[in-house]
C-alpha cells in the first residue's frame, strides 16, 4: 500500500483551487490528472523580466517590467484589436494592442489616468512602440506580485503557463517533507538539496542546474533499485530447469545454417532454461537478424522438455504473421501451434482455452488476450514477447503469476536500443545481441529526394509493379492525429489508385482487425501492388515479394522508426530499395537523420545516433514507445545519472539492509513516489 505521506500528492488534481471543468480538459492533454503530475510537470525555460523606470527603443525585442498610465482606449468596430495609448513617467508613449475585440475586459483592465505595472515584449512599430497582449497588468503598489524572471511551462490550449506555475505553487504546499533516500556520501558529494527543496526551486528557477539533477536523479534511482528488486526476486524463485534432448529441433528444415551471433545466443538461451533460476533475457537484435529463428528455437527447447510455450505479439498482424511462420517450419513436427488475439471468440476461442489446459497445445501465439485471467495452462514453461511496445516491469511480473513457478522469460526488441537506455529499461535482464546478419541478405539501397519530384518516384513506382514487383507506400505522421494521418493515407490511395485502379490497398490504424487482415492477406497473395499505409505496417509485416517502400515526408519521423519501417522490404533475395520523400524546410536535425539513413543500415549504430540527435525525453517518451518511462530525466542526464544510481541501489541492497533498514524506508517511498511500486507488491507477493 501508498505510504500515507504520500496520499495528498495522488489526490485527483482537481483537489487544487481553481481547477473547474473548462480548466480541467487542458490538464487531461498534458496528462496532469493528479497533484503528483503538477508536481512533476518541470518548466522548460525561463522569462527575464528587466525592470525599467522610463521606455526606450533600445529595449525593443525584449521584456520589460514597467509602470503606465493609460490616457486614452480605442475600440475597433467587431473583433478588431483594441489599442490603450499609455504614458511612462516621463511622457514617453505605447500602444498596448489586444486582439480578440473584448474591449469592456481592457478597459475595466485600464481605468484611464490611473497608474498600472505592466510587463511584456516591447517591439517597434513604424516610428512607435508596442507591447502587444502584455503578459502582466496589475497595482504598481503591489511589487510582490510581478517576479523579474519567471517559470515558462509546457501548456496546451486553454492553460496558460502562469496558471500552470499558480498550480505548480499550490503543488508544493502540498508536498510532505520526505525522509532522504541518497546516500549522505553522494549527496554531499553532488550538492543537491533534500527533496522537497529540490522541488521548490525548479519551479522558482528553472535555470537551477542542482535542483533539476536532483530529481532526475531521484527517477533513475528508482527505476534502477525497482529493477534490481524484481531480479533479485525472480532469481530467488524457483522455477523449473527445462531441458531439451534436441529431438525437433534436428528435424527443423532450416532455409539456411544458423549464424555465428544465433547459434551464440541459442546457446545462452539453452543454459538459461536448463537451470531452476528462470530465465530472464533480452534479445536485442536488427531487422532481418533472425530474431523469429531464435525465438522457435527457444520455444521448441521448451516442447522437448514436455513443456508449453507461449509468444506476445504487440499487435494482431503480427501475432498472425507469427502463428503463419511457425505453422510452417514445424509442420511434420508433431507439434500442436495455435494462435488466440481479443477477436477470437464464441467456440474458437473455447476450443484453444481447452486445449491450453489439458496440454494438447504446445504454443501458443497471441496479443495480449493470451495472458487475460480466462486463459489457463496446464504447463507453462516459457513466455517470449515480441516486444515492440515497451512491456514494462509490472507487465513482465504479471506473466510471473501465470504459472505454477515463474516461465522462463525471453524478451526480443524490435529494434536496437542505445546501451544506455538498455540498463535503464531492462537492467534486471541478461541481454544477447544478434549483430549480424543471415546469408544473402542484401543492404537495403536508400535514397532521399525532394517531394518536388514526387511524379518521377511514381514513374518509378509504375516501373516497378510491370516488372512484377510489389511496393509499399507509408503517409506521414500529421500533427500525431489519427483522423489526419487517415486523411492522408486516404488521399494518396486514392490519387495513386487514379493511375494503377484496383491494385493499390490501403491499410490504417483505425480499421477494423477483420478488414486489416483481408487487405493484408490480398497483398501477400501478390492480388495488390502497392500497400498505402499508416505506420501501422512498422512492425514485422513480411512480404518477400515487396522489395520498394516509399515513405513520404520522411524527414517527420524519428530514426528508429524510418529503420524500422525500412525493414519491411528486403526480406526475399536480391535487392531492395528505400525511397525517403522529404519536404524542402529541413531542420539541421533532420538532415542529420536523412544522411545516416542513406549512409548505413546498421540498426546498432542508428540506435546511438538516435540518442544524441533527439535531445530531451523524446527516445523515450510517447511518440516513440507509446509509455513515456522517464518524466525527470532526459536522456543525456540517464547517461550521467545512471551509474551513480545503479550503484547506490546496489549499496542500499547489499550494505543497508534492503527495503528493511532505515534507508530503505525512504528508498520504498521513493519506489511509490516514481511509481515503480509493483517491486515491493512482487516483494510481498512473493
Amino acid at each position: 500500500m501508498r505510504p500515507d505521506l504520500l496520499n495528498p500528492l495522488f489526490a485527483e488534481v482537481t483537489a487544487l483551487k481553481g481547477i473547474g471543468p473548462a480548466l480541467a480538459r487542458p490538464l487531461e492533454r498534458l496528462g496532469l490528472a493528479r497533484i503528483v503530475d503538477v508536481l512533476f510537470h518541470l518548466p522548460t525555460g525561463w522569462i527575464d523580466r528587466l525592470p525599467r523606470d522610463e521606455l526606450d527603443m533600445a529595449d525593443a525585442g525584449r521584456v520589460i517590467a514597467i509602470t503606465l498610465t493609460p490616457i486614452e482606449i480605442r475600440a475597433s468596430l467587431g473583433r478588431g484589436p483594441t489599442r490603450v495609448r499609455a504614458v511612462d513617467a516621463q511622457g514617453n508613449h505605447v500602444l498596448l494592442v489586444y486582439f480578440g475585440g473584448n474591449s469592456a475586459w481592457v478597459k475595466k483592465l485600464f481605468p484611464l489616468n490611473e497608474p498600472r505595472r505592466v510587463s511584456g515584449k516591447l517591439e517597434s512599430y513604424g516610428q512607435e512602440l508596442q507591447i502587444v497582449h502584455p503578459d502582466y497588468v496589475g497595482d504598481p503598489d503591489d511589487t510582490g506580485a510581478l517576479a523579474m524572471r519567471e517559470a515558462v511551462y509546457p501548456m496546451s490550449e486553454g492553460i496558460t503557463s502562469r496558471r500552470i506555475a499558480q498550480l505548480a505553487e499550490q503543488a508544493i504546499d502540498r508536498a510532505p517533507v520526505l525522509p532522504e533516500w541518497i546516500e549522505p556520501g553522494l549527496k554531499d558529494q553532488r550538492g543537491w538539496p533534500g527533496w522537497r527543496e529540490a522541488v521548490a526551486r525548479i519551479h522558482a528557477d528553472p535555470a537551477d542546474a542542482k535542483a533539476r539533477e536532483r530529481l532526475a536523479y531521484d527517477e533513475v534511482f528508482a527505476n534502477q533499485l525497482a529493477l534490481m528488486l524484481v531480479r533479485g526476486a525472480a532469481r530467488a524463485k524457483r522455477g523449473r530447469a527445462l531441458t531439451g534432448d534436441g529431438r525437433l529441433r534436428a528435424r527443423l528444415d532450416l532455409p539456411y545454417a544458423p549464424t555465428g551471433a544465433q547459434a551464440r545466443t541459442i546457446a545462452e538461451i539453452e543454459g538459461d532454461m536448463a537451470q531452476t533460476q528462470p530465465m530472464l533475457r533480452l534479445l536485442q537484435g536488427d531487422v532481418g537478424s533472425g530474431k523469429t529463428l531464435v525465438a522457435i528455437m527457444a520455444l521448441l527447447i521448451a516442447a522437448e522438455a514436455g513443456a508449453q510455450g507461449a509468444m506476445l505479439a504487440p499487435t494482431e498482424i503480427l501475432a498472425r504473421q507469427h502463428y503463419e511462420t511457425l505453422s510452417r517450419m514445424l509442420s511434420g513436427l508433431g507439434i500442436h501451434v495455435a494462435v488466440l488475439t481479443g477477436r477470437d471468440k464464441g467456440r474458437v476461442r473455447e476450443a484453444t482455452l481447452m486445449g491450453l489446459a489439458d496440454g494438447s497445445i504446445d504454443i501458443l501465439v497471441g496479443t495480449h488476450a493470451i495472458f487475460q485471467d480466462a486463459v489457463r495452462y496446464k504447463d507453462l514453461g516459457l513466455v517470449v514477447v515480441d516486444e515492440q511496445h515497451r512491456f514494462g516491469v509490472a507487465q513482465r511480473m504479471m506473466l510471473q503469476a501465470k504459472a505454477e513457478r515463474p516461465p522462463h522469460l525471453l524478451v526480443m526488441t524490435a529494434t536496437p536500443i542505445p546501451r544506455t537506455l538498455t540498463l535503464a529499461q531492462y537492467g534486471e535482464m541478461d541481454v544477447s545481441r544478434l549483430d549480424e546478419m543471415p546469408p544473402g541478405r542484401e543492404p537495403i539501397q536508400t535514397s532521399v529526394i525532394s517531394e518536388d519530384r514526387i511524379g518521377d518516384v511514381v514513374d518509378g513506382l509504375a516501373r516497378h509493379l510491370s516488372g512484377g514487383g510489389q511496393a509499399y507506400w507509408v503517409c506521414p505522421l500529421v500533427e500525431e492525429s489519427e483522423k489526419s494521418d487517415l486523411v492522408a493515407a486516404e488521399a494518396r490511395a486514392e490519387a495513386l489508385g487514379a493511375r494503377f485502379g484496383d491494385r493499390v490497398g490501403l491499410i490504417h490504424g483505425r480499421m477494423k482487425p477483420a478488414d486489416k487482415d483481408a487487405v493484408m492477406t490480398r497483398f501477400a497473395a501478390g492480388q495488390l501492388g502497392v500497400l498505402v499505409a499508416t505506420t501501422v505496417i512498422e512492425v514485422g509485416v513480411d512480404v518477400p515479394n515487396a522489395t520498394l517502400i516509399v515513405i513520404e515526408a520522411a524527414d517527420r519521423f524519428g530514426l528508429a522508426q524510418l529503420h524500422q519501417l525500412r525493414g519491411r522490404v528486403g526480406r526475399g533475395g536480391g535487392r531492395s530499395v528505400c525511397v525517403l520523400l522529404r519536404g524542402n524546410a529541413l531542420s539541421e536535425t533532420s538532415r542529420a537523420r536523412l544522411a545516416l539513413m542513406r549512409e548505413t543500415n546498421d540498426g546498432f549504430r542508428i540506435a546511438e545516433e538516435d540518442l544524441r540527435l533527439r535531445g530531451a525525453g523524446e527516445l523515450l517518451g510517447t511518440r516513440q514507445s507509446g509509455e513515456a518511462q522517464y518524466r525527470l530525466a532526459t536522456p543525456e542526464m540517464l547517461a550521467e545519472l545512471l551509474p551513480p544510481a545503479t550503484g547506490d541501489a546496489r549499496l542500499l541492497i547489499d550494505r543497508d539492509g534492503g527495503l528493511e533498514g532505515a534507508r530503505g524506508a525512504a528508498a520504498r517511498i521513493a519506489l511509490y513516489l516514481f511509481e515503480r511500486d509493483s517491486a515491493v507488491a512482487l516483494l510481498r507477493s512473493g
